[in-house]
């Protein structure tokens, strides 16, 4: 599907758009139908910070890199946000450069098996079940390498692989290995991606409020509010919204709420997220060929 887009064009992207659409329904639908993320019971949150921390809100936007709807709006947004560029496609390189120039974070949105959904919808260089230790470790690092400035990695659908003890523990070593963090999209409330990230000494991030699964501005707004009241009483929320077909309600949406909650919330990236609320630090014992 990929390789044909250079012959089929705008119609293929907006099919890619509608099966990306799809995916975030399925997510949803797979953590509880309520645009919460679907976080395990035994997981710790962060700590609580003093009164005089910063009430920090970090906003992913997912499914960059395919020259999608609301690309550019989010890519010109006045406040710092985080973008996860998927491997291998045709704007890849140029989504992540053009992030990083303007000051945004920069993770990789890996591809990866879902339960229930079609091959198409994850895109080049998935990660799927039926894949060797070694095969898994090669396609990690090949999108690592693929992505220009990658600070960390999330998933792309995957609520098979999460709950993988021997794929993710693959995906975590690599991670490690090349100075990321991973950020759970937390598709399963069964994943094992909190726990393993506590057992090699990374930092158990995760989604914990999805924008978008509803393609309405009145519900992008009510979910933005919920994550600013998260933010307030727990000192930080991780959320999650995409570009393509939700893509030009959510970056409005965004917009138009900066002034609105910016004297409630600091908007930060995840990576200031994951030094300051985690006190996590990249040390890579490998080489990366990231800027």
């Amino acid at each position: 599907m990929i390789r044909n887009q250079e012959k089929h064009g705008y119609s293929v992207k907006l099919k890619f758009s509608f099966w990306i659409f799809l995916c975030v329904i399925i997510t949803v639908i797979g953590s509880g139908g309520t645009g919460v993320s679907a976080m395990p019971a035994t997981l710790p949150e962060p700590a609580l910070s003093s009164s005089s921390q910063p009430n920090r809100m970090a906003i992913i936007i997912d499914d960059v890199g395919n020259d999608m709807r609301g690309t550019a709006e989010i890519l010109d947004m006045p406040v710092k946000l985080t973008v996860a560029v998927m491997p291998f496609l045709q704007t890849t390189k140029k989504d992540a450069i053009a992030a990083h120039e303007k000051g945004m974070d920069v993770i990789v949105h890996m591809p990866m098996e879902p339960k229930k959904g079609k091959p198409e919808w994850l895109g080049p260089g998935a990660i799927t079940s039926n894949l060797t230790d070694e095969q898994v470790r090669e396609r990690v690092e090949k999108a690592i390498d693929n992505v220009p400035y990658a600070i960390g990695m999330n998933n792309h659908m995957g609520s098979k692989i999460t709950s993988d003890k021997r794929i993710m523990s693959i995906i975590l070593d690599v991670c490690l290995e090349r100075g990321l963090f991973f950020v759970d999209s937390r598709t399963n409330f069964r994943s094992v991606v909190g726990d393993l990230a506590i057992a090699k000494n990374m930092p158990p991030v995760g989604n914990d409020i999805f924008l978008d699964d509803q393609n309405s501005k009145a519900h992008i707004r009510k979910q933005l509010d919920l994550a600013a009241q998260r933010a307030v009483e727990k000192k930080s929320c991780v959320v999650i919204g995409h570009v393509g077909h939700t893509g030009m309600n959510t970056s409005a949406v965004i917009r138009e709420s900066v002034s609105r909650l910016q004297n409630q919330v600091q908007f930060v990236g995840i990576g200031d997220m994951v030094r300051d609320v985690w006190h996590w630090q990249a040390a890579p014992t490998l080489p990366t060929d990231n800027k």
